[in-house]
């Protein structure tokens, strides 16, 4: 049985992390606050965008921790590798739900529109927007290689997003007093971050749920391994993703001939080094075979 292992990935601290979850906690406070003395549930739906993130950017955090600090052991095989794609679908699945229920929020506001004290709410989206737009450039980097840090940097893009919004909208109701822009805005804020969130909640659900990785073929791995020398067939293929940067696989490999161990290692270099570069794979578990009886189907239905 043979087995590679490669490791090429950024090494994340989450220092920006921690630094961003101070900002949201200011942010929020100052925008509930805000959001009940001057009436805005434009503001109030931001806070509690805000308040979401806070929780988010913690279990964020948290999980960039368990990934970099608890390592492998015997009871714990793969350490805790799993907790940046845990983080992942809580953050995005939790930020739906707050989507969906201020889409409804807004649309009930509608029908209840009243006067705002819009300089409020226009300071308080400036504050926003200076906060996370700093956060965002935080992250931005990280974002680009960590599934966790992107939904982190996705929260905050949203949130400097929606501050934008909060603030065009505090101008037209400070200055031509169009009120029910506020209720306009928020539904335009839920549906904008299911738009964002779904992307991200259905990939870290397909690993979490150990699914083969969209980008790669089953088909297309099985025809370049037979076209090896010495392979007659392989089967029992299982590929899954591990987190967003590590990659998984194991196959029986069925040989033409009853070669030895050593043309065996020599063989299966090969194939690792195909793996690796024609499809990203960095971890293969390869099993030899010659003549056993088993199935030989490239899916083996349990």
């Amino acid at each position: 049985m043979s087995q590679n292992h490669a490791h090429n990935h950024p090494n994340l601290t989450g220092k920006n992390l921690l630094f961003s979850i101070i900002l949201n906690i200011v942010i929020t406070i100052a925008q509930i606050i805000g959001g009940i003395i001057s009436g805005s549930l434009a503001l109030i739906s931001d806070a509690v965008h805000n308040f979401s993130d806070v929780v988010s950017l913690i279990i964020s955090y948290g999980a960039n921790l368990l990934t970099h600090k608890k390592k492998q052991t015997l009871e714990y095989t793969f350490g805790y590798k799993r907790a940046e794609m845990i983080a992942a679908f809580f953050n995005a699945a939790s930020l739906i739900v707050i989507a969906v229920f201020l889409g409804i929020e807004a649309i009930k506001r509608f029908s209840e529109i009243h006067e705002i004290k819009s300089e409020l709410v226009i300071w308080l989206a400036i504050l926003g927007i200076a906060a996370n737009g700093l956060s965002v450039l935080l992250l931005k980097k990280d974002a680009k290689h960590n599934m966790n840090m992107k939904s982190a940097y996705l929260h905050l893009l949203s949130d400097m997003l929606t501050s934008v919004a909060v603030l065009i909208g505090g101008l037209l109701m400070k200055y031509y007093q169009i009120y029910w822009i506020d209720a306009f805005l928020t539904l335009l804020i839920s549906i904008y971050l299911i738009y964002m969130s779904w992307n991200i909640l259905i990939d870290s659900l397909k690993i979490l749920m150990l699914f083969a990785p969209s980008h790669i073929k089953i088909n297309e791995i099985v025809n370049e391994v037979l076209n090896v020398e010495d392979i007659k067939n392989i089967h029992h293929i299982h590929i899954w993703q591990l987190n967003d940067h590590e990659c998984h696989f194991e196959a029986h490999l069925e040989f033409k001939n009853d070669i030895k161990l050593s043309q065996f290692d020599l063989i299966c270099e090969e194939v690792e080094k195909l793996l690796m570069e024609k499809f990203q794979i960095q971890h293969c578990n390869l099993q030899p075979e010659y003549n056993r009886d088993d199935l030989k189907e490239i899916i083996i239905q349990d």
